[in-house]
């Protein structure tokens, strides 16, 4: 399926491109709604440490099921570093962490929602986010709606929110917060024939 030359530019395989070939396949087979394409690769550090996580999005739903809400789907099985541990061992605030609700696509079934991770650091730190469908929504099928894209923002000390796209690497300073909201799965159906 995959066979890049040697000088094209690639970078994310196991993390962004096998998503991607999965929706792929499973759009060929007319088998579910996309999943959130992605796994939102989030590092952070400066010269003394570094931070490494992958965080959740809304799963596509099918024929028979609706999609799972804030779950990473096909070839990870990652687990999130849990809030008291993560502001413990680094120098960061966990802001929000939750479901992003009415992000999973409409439909007979519905998808699943994406999630909001909000992360402020407490000193100057390069914060860098690696992730997809920021643009291309997470296709629904057979008349279902396509799930939310997601959005990467910096939320300046100022109010002033820049919506920084779906590669970047960023200085932060003290008190500004990269705020995550990862898509939503793709809806199956036309909810007309939604049984009630």
């Amino acid at each position: 399926l995959l066979n890049p030359s040697v000088d094209a530019a690639v970078v994310g395989g196991n993390v962004l491109t096998s998503q991607r070939v999965v929706d792929v396949v499973l759009k060929a087979f007319k088998a579910c709604a996309a999943s959130q394409g992605c796994m939102n690769n989030l590092t952070f550090g400066d010269d003394k440490f570094g931070y490494y996580e992958t965080i959740a999005g809304g799963a596509g739903a099918g024929p028979t099921w609706e999609g799972r809400s804030g779950i990473h789907t096909h070839c990870t099985n990652t687990r999130i570093t849990d809030p008291e541990i993560l502001e413990r061992r680094y120098p960061v605030l966990l802001r929000q962490f939750a479901l992003r609700p009415h992000s999973g696509g409409r439909g007979r079934h519905r998808g699943g929602d994406g999630v909001v991770r909000e992360i402020e650091p407490l000193k100057p730190l390069v914060m860098s986010i690696l992730s997809e469908r920021r643009t291309l929504h997470p296709y629904g099928m057979e008349g279902g709606e396509d799930g939310a894209c997601g959005r990467n923002l910096l939320i300046k000390k100022t109010g002033v929110v820049v919506n920084i796209g779906g590669k970047c690497s960023s200085r932060l300073n003290a008190g500004e917060r990269l705020r995550i909201e990862t898509p939503g799965g793709g809806g199956w159906g036309s909810e007309e024939k939604k049984e009630l």
